[in-house]
């Protein structure tokens, strides 16, 4: 992949499916029972792909390391989502899953950057100046610190008066990913 290869990241849960907290037994996609698509999410990711972009997802899933799930089960819920998003049209280059808690220290565990460095190692890209799309304070000041453009989606975890709160602010929100995608597309090829 070209250094210069359009590419937007994307948080998984709240963005891509529906946020598990407060309605799964644990908060956390545990099966893929749990595991609901938000409207519009992969009508967003091929709508992405025809116009050239590439989507990688970039996502904390703590609940492996906190034993509420196994990383097999968090790689069937995986391969089922991929296998629907390819069936709409659309396609996921690659996904970076940290799945250590904060007591772990790690340094890939967002608001940390170290998921968005191996993306850039790993598949020869420059995250600067790309979007991260994410729906909690974390995701923001992750995008932040790796030099990304931030767009918060009010479809998961985060209601809108939250974020006045926050020290760093998104670059842009949205409704969810459907209005994100149209702003991007929309912005062509300045990012």
């Amino acid at each position: 992949m070209s250094k210069n290869k359009k590419v937007i990241f994307i948080d998984r849960d709240g963005v891509i499916n529906k946020d598990p907290g407060g309605w799964t037994e644990h908060n956390y996609v545990t099966r893929w029972e749990d595991f609901h698509f938000l409207p519009g999410a992969m009508e967003g990711i091929r709508r992405l792909n025809d116009s050239g972009y590439e989507i990688i997802i970039i996502s904390n899933q703590a609940g492996v390391s906190k034993g509420i799930y196994t990383e097999r089960k968090l790689k069937s819920v995986t391969e089922k989502m991929l296998t629907a998003i390819k069936k709409s049209g659309g396609r996921i280059r690659n996904i970076y899953y940290c799945t250590h808690q904060d007591s772990d220290a790690c340094d890939c565990r967002k608001p940390k950057t170290g998921l968005f460095r191996r993306a850039e190692e790993e598949m020869g890209i420059k995250t600067a100046g790309s979007y991260f799309i994410g729906d909690g304070r974390v995701d923001v000041e992750a995008g932040k610190r790796a030099g990304l453009k931030t767009i918060l989606v009010l479809s998961g975890k985060t209601a809108l008066e939250e974020v006045k709160k926050w020290d760093v602010k998104p670059d842009h929100i949205f409704k969810d990913l459907a209005c994100a995608v149209d702003f991007i597309l929309k912005r062509g090829d300045e990012i």
